[in-house]
């Protein structure tokens, strides 16, 4: 499946991907903050696309005019989340390459994907974590219309084998239809 926006195409990862994604994936600023080590090889980002990302509603965020992967969003449905949420309710994770931060791809992302996951996947609930001190993160999931839900003081993070703060975020269905209403 795909979901196109003004500038973006979300389409399902290709191994042929891989290098575009080590190129991003590898940068110390992008995987961390997210929680997951940068790629250390090309190879390494191969494997990654065909484990982790061959996920049903996980997509390569793609420049619509060079269709290249720059980034790459996705939905965790009911148990697949970090969460402990229902099969009606969804968590969203994202991400985008260093060279494209401040250009607005995320939310343009994000909000096509919010309106997949509620007009076609019918979901109840969008959640979204973020660390602490992520503020670019935050300012994607506010431009969009999440709000604040939570914070998880103590959330070990398997790879750093630390805790850190992860603040939640949610967006209901009827808060998202009321903002489609009003624009």
């Amino acid at each position: 499946m795909k979901i196109e926006t003004e500038r973006l195409i979300l389409r399902p990862w290709l191994e042929s991907d891989a290098e575009s994604l080590y190129l991003y994936a590898q940068d110390e600023n992008v995987g961390p903050p997210a929680g997951w080590p940068a790629h250390k090889s090309v190879d390494e980002s191969r494997e990654i696309i065909k484990k982790e990302f061959a996920y049903p509603e996980i997509y390569a965020v793609a420049l619509k005019e060079t269709n290249e992967a720059i980034g790459c969003i996705g939905l965790l449905i009911g148990e697949n989340s970090n969460f402990d949420i229902s099969n009606h309710e969804a968590e969203v994770a994202y991400w985008v390459g260093v060279p494209h931060w401040g250009k607005g791809y995320i939310p343009e992302a994000l909000k096509a994907l919010i309106r997949h996951a509620f007009t076609s996947l019918k979901m109840t609930d969008l959640w979204c974590g973020f660390y602490e001190g992520n503020i670019k993160s935050l300012r994607a999931q506010a431009k969009c219309g999440f709000t604040f839900a939570y914070k998880s003081p103590n959330r070990y993070d398997k790879y750093f084998k630390d805790d850190r703060i992860e603040v939640v975020t949610r967006l209901k269905y009827e808060e998202w239809l009321q903002m489609e209403s009003q624009m």
